[in-house]
């Protein structure tokens, strides 16, 4: 991304991010709920990420802040001003959308200024805007081109300084780089952190990728089936999952999941005689430990390898345990075992924490229950 030019930078001050609060807010459609009473308060200026699967609620969740969609029930407040019955346009939120939506027919200086010449503003007024927004992003070059003319990311670059122009408060995205190839993801990921820090807006960012979640929010809120399963810092929500569900869909590989059963001492892995992995919590309890806490020891949790997939830095081997449990071990460098090899994993026991079966509920670690 070109450098952004430091005169247009001191010319415009944006206003400060507003904090975005919903409550109770749910969503129904006729029979289907996709919301169902979420809570949740994002601070004034933090980067937000609505986090989970294919039909969890997030882009619903987005439209009801922007105003696209109207809640069944609850409230919504931007700044400390209740927003719920307002159009769009009077909630100060820019959005961008997945599709980039350019006007094909419009270079990119008129697709950014667009939505102020529909508003009404003066003409230099939008110049002004224009030119910290094209200096910011560095697009200043690109503003006589028209959007097949430009490559995803430029395409991307001129969205978000549509958004920019509009010197909103509160940004809300809905995936903006899912049509991006991995590379350019990766760089987009730390050009928006790094824009959205230099302007102190509040963004909400909507996404089904752990990775750019982890890697850029403040707050994960990660949804499913319409409610929140937990709503935490990315650091948190990794080292203490809330619900078997949080640790099943956070990590790369996810956190392993294991059926426990009674054993002498205490819970054991179903279909093995023991390492002890839980005292006798709840005979409905799942011992989840991570693939990067398990390591190969004597005295571990005896394991089948299915296969293994190295990866250059580290190996991640796929085991059957007990009764068919799919357990993956991340171990540093080449492993080099073959399918069909006995081994044995372990972990400290600070690693495993425990859920239970029936309501995914998080129970602890085993050095707390202990």
């Amino acid at each position: 991304m070109t450098r952004p030019n430091p005169q247009a930078l001191r010319s415009c001050q944006l206003p400060a991010g507003a904090a975005v609060r919903l409550r109770s807010v749910s969503r129904r459609f006729g029979a289907v709920t996709a919301l169902d009473s979420v809570s949740l308060e994002v601070p004034a200026g933090s980067f937000c990420v609505l986090l989970g699967p294919s039909g969890c609620g997030k882009t619903t969740c987005l439209r009801i802040v922007a105003g696209l969609e109207q809640a069944s029930g609850g409230t919504v407040e931007i700044g400390g001003r209740d927003v719920t019955n307002l159009p769009p346009a009077e909630r100060g939120v820019a959005m961008v959308f997945q599709s980039y939506a350019l006007f094909p027919h419009l270079n990119v200086e008129e697709n950014i200024v667009f939505g102020l010449k529909a508003r009404g503003v003066a003409k230099p007024e939008r110049a002004r805007r224009l030119e910290y927004a094209s200096a910011i992003l560095g697009i200043g070059a690109l503003l006589t081109r028209r959007p097949g003319q430009l490559s995803g990311g430029q395409q991307q670059r001129v969205a978000l300084g549509r958004a920019i122009v509009a010197e909103s408060p509160v940004c809300l995205m809905d995936e903006p780089l899912s049509n991006l190839d991995a590379k350019l993801r990766a760089e987009m990921r730390h050009e928006l952190l790094a824009l959205q820090r230099r302007l102190g807006i509040t963004m909400l960012y909507v996404t089904h990728d752990q990775t750019e979640a982890m890697g850029m929010a403040d707050q994960v809120v990660l949804l499913h089936d319409g409610h929140i399963e937990q709503d935490a810092s990315p650091a948190e929500i990794y080292a203490r999952p809330a619900t078997a569900f949080a640790a099943g869909f956070i990590g790369t590989p996810p956190m392993n999941l294991i059926p426990l059963e009674p054993g002498e001492g205490g819970l054991v892995a179903r279909g093995t005689a023991g390492p002890v992995l839980a005292p006798m919590l709840n005979t409905q309890t799942l011992a989840g430990v991570r693939p990067e806490a398990l390591r190969l020891a004597d005295g571990g949790i005896p394991a089948i390898v299915l296969h293994s997939e190295y990866l250059g830095a580290d190996t991640v081997l796929a085991c059957s345990v007990g009764e068919g449990a799919r357990v993956l071990a991340r171990l540093p460098g080449h492993a080099g075992l073959a399918e069909g090899s006995r081994v044995r994993l372990a972990a400290e026991s600070c690693d495993i924490h425990h859920f239970d079966a029936a309501t995914g509920r998080r129970l602890g670690t085993a050095a707390q229950a202990a």
